[in-house]
């Protein structure tokens, strides 16, 4: 049994100030020194890793797509272990899901399976009494969710609050704050920066997250808010372990792109690492000239934004340092911009030149999950074994697949390189779902360096 006092914040749509409101009620929290915990739902590494910054542990996602409905409760009781208060931050819509499985992978989906109070945020800067009705439906669409009240942003007066409110206790719904449009500053580092400000310990992330905390504490009712989530059940499942086998003995240096606040890939990437044997430790793709000493072995998660690929080329020395390890086959992982980083150029920008190809930036993104299949035998997966990722990028790679592809997936060409030890794809997973990729790649890191051939356990 895990007894954790929580909230699920969610909203009717994007935009609502969900995120804001999500970072600052944790950084208000912290600050009075309780223990909190922050969850994202869906894939979104940005808002996981802000959550983290506020709390003062890992962000993480939960996400049903990849890491499995079951999977839900165990991670979410990981993560959330001794904490005072865990906070779920919704994506999109309450009852939205990007795949069209609302009644598996929604907000919604996320906290009726962990039995969690919702705080719906609503954005009521043209609305009056009829926040009443809206309230109200979205409480009685699913009679399984638990409504626990709203919290109101963009309010325009004193008058326009007095209103909200009388409407929503006519519906019987609490009301936990009410912030007015200047309450709810939208400070944090722009997007495009990605979670580099947080793995950086940048200052204005920071003072952003400062800001928030105070914008919170002065304008919702805190003691309430916990008091909801202390009334939370126990969840009848077991937390999530990263031990998954028997350690290796070699306990070689596997280096994982990050900074001082974390990696470019899921706090789970590490824990599995360590829990089969390897000495993790970090290096900056950004910064750091070398890789660390001792290196057997180099993972770069999904997370490094594109928009630094002027600082990734600018680093020779870490590039050279990186091709130098792909070519003595030891193992080399890298999903999302870390495929472009090994790649020749990206945009007339010199890369590592680890695979023969060039990277190009276009408008738009490609988003959304894909059931992949492996075609080749690597690091990662043996030929033939499937898994569920996710891909968010603008920039491709000409050709998109080298002769060995990493990936195909229905309705697209096969996608990804596999050269010796490399295993590189804009495909991002989730360890939690295939914890033998930490197994697979620390056996392989801890072998003599291979020459030839795939650097990977038979």
């Amino acid at each position: 049994m895990t007894a954790v006092p929580r909230l699920v914040f969610s909203a009717p749509s994007s935009g609502h100030g969900t995120n804001a409101l999500s970072v600052g009620l944790l950084a208000a929290l912290a600050d009075r020194g309780l223990d909190v915990a922050g969850f994202k739902v869906g894939p979104d590494h940005v808002d996981a890793a802000y959550l983290g910054l506020a709390a003062g542990r890992p962000g993480r996602n939960l996400d049903p797509r990849l890491i499995g409905a079951d999977r839900l409760g165990p991670l979410f009781a990981h993560g959330a272990q001794g904490a005072a208060l865990a906070l779920v931050q919704g994506t999109m819509g309450l009852y939205d899901s990007v795949a069209g499985r609302p009644e598996a992978e929604s907000t919604a989906a996320v906290a009726t399976a962990l039995r969690s109070p919702v705080v719906l945020v609503v954005d009521v800067a043209a609305m009056g009494q009829s926040v009443a009705a809206l309230v109200h439906g979205f409480r009685s669409y699913d009679e399984q969710l638990w409504l626990g009240g709203v919290i109101l942003t963009q309010v325009a007066s004193g008058r326009h609050e007095s209103m909200l409110r009388e409407a929503l206790d006519d519906v019987g719904v609490p009301v936990y704050g009410a912030l007015r449009r200047h309450e709810l500053p939208p400070v944090l580092p722009a997007r495009r920066h990605g979670v580099v400000p947080v793995l950086a310990r940048d200052a204005e992330a920071t003072r952003a997250v400062r800001r928030l905390g105070e914008a919170v504490a002065g304008t919702v009712d805190l003691e309430r808010l916990l008091a909801l989530a202390r009334s939370a059940p126990a969840l009848s499942v077991a937390a999530w372990s990263p031990a998954t086998g028997t350690p290796v003995a070699d306990a070689p240096v596997v280096a994982l792109a990050g900074g001082p606040g974390g990696s470019y890939g899921h706090p789970e990437t590490a824990e599995l690492l360590r829990a089969v044997g390897a000495q993790v430790v970090t290096v900056d793709p950004l910064r750091d000239e070398a890789l660390p000493a001792g290196t057997r072995a180099l993972v770069v998660g999904g997370a490094l934004p594109e928009s630094y690929a002027r600082d990734l080329s600018a680093n020779r020395r870490l590039c050279i340092a990186v091709a130098e390890l792909a070519r003595t086959g030891r193992p080399v992982l890298a999903e999302g911009t870390g495929l472009l980083w090994l790649a020749r150029e990206l945009d007339g920008l010199p890369m590592c030149g680890v695979l023969d190809a060039i990277g190009a930036s276009r408008d738009g993104l490609v988003v959304g999950y894909r059931e992949a299949t492996a075609q080749s035998d690597s690091v990662v997966a043996r030929a033939g074994a499937t898994v569920v990722g996710y891909k968010q990028h603008g920039a491709v790679l000409t050709p998109r697949s080298g002769p060995r592809a990493a990936w195909s997936w229905e309705g697209g060409t096969p996608e990804g390189f596999v050269w010796r030890g490399v295993h590189a794809s804009q495909l991002g997973l989730h360890w939690v779902a295939y914890p033998e990729i930490a197994t697979r790649l620390v056996t392989a890191a801890a072998l003599p360096s291979p020459v030839e051939g795939v650097a990977a356990p038979a």
